[in-house]
């Protein structure tokens, strides 16, 4: 593991819980030699996690559409690829990435994170998810895929393969001994 797609906001949230994690996430990758792979924004937790990466000898490889690069958004003191759209973007993260994790955010981050984990069951990502599980930010959406396992809509096998964590040695160990999820088959 090289590389980690991180999703995350281009607002701070109001609470400094969240801005404290995002700075620890950002110390965390630059202490396991771990590369940024992210949204290449330079405003909110995405800014925040950008130029603490790089403040620490980091290296930030940022993916930012056309239309938010024009809009002067970019975190330029990285790697930075413009692209078309966010779909390219996207799918240009997962590529580029050995891991996703999504630090707490809105619509965007929770869209980027559950489109790589239902990926990951098409056989269309290798990539672990997990979710940098900040003060039970995400419990809800926790006790959502596990409300699918129980209902018949998410195989256990399958929900063993997203974690929801407060402990990034916890994410790193689950990172690491990983397995994608075997693909699904059909009869006729």
């Amino acid at each position: 593991m090289k590389r980690i797609a991180v999703y995350c906001g281009a607002a701070s949230g109001n609470e400094k819980i969240y801005q404290d994690a995002t700075l620890e996430l950002a110390d965390w990758l630059v202490s396991n030699n771990l590369e940024l792979i992210y949204g290449g924004g330079r405003v909110g937790l995405m800014g925040m996690l950008a130029t603490e990466v790089r403040s620490e000898g980091g290296y930030v490889h940022g993916i930012i559409t056309q239309e938010l690069f024009d809009r002067g958004t970019a975190f330029e003191d990285c790697e930075l690829q413009i692209v078309s759209d966010m779909s390219v973007r996207k799918k240009r993260m997962l590529d580029l990435s050995d891991g996703c994790i999504a630090l707490p955010g809105g619509p965007g981050t929770l869209e980027e994170i559950i489109e790589a984990f239902s990926w990951a069951r098409l056989g269309d990502n290798e990539n672990p998810s997990a979710f940098f599980n900040v003060n039970g930010y995400y419990d809800p959406l926790k006790n959502m895929f596990d409300q699918m396992t129980n209902k018949g809509f998410l195989s256990s096998e399958d929900r063993e393969k997203l974690l929801f964590s407060d402990s990034l040695d916890q994410i790193h160990s689950f990172m690491e001994s990983y397995v994608p999820p075997k693909i699904r088959t059909y009869t006729k």
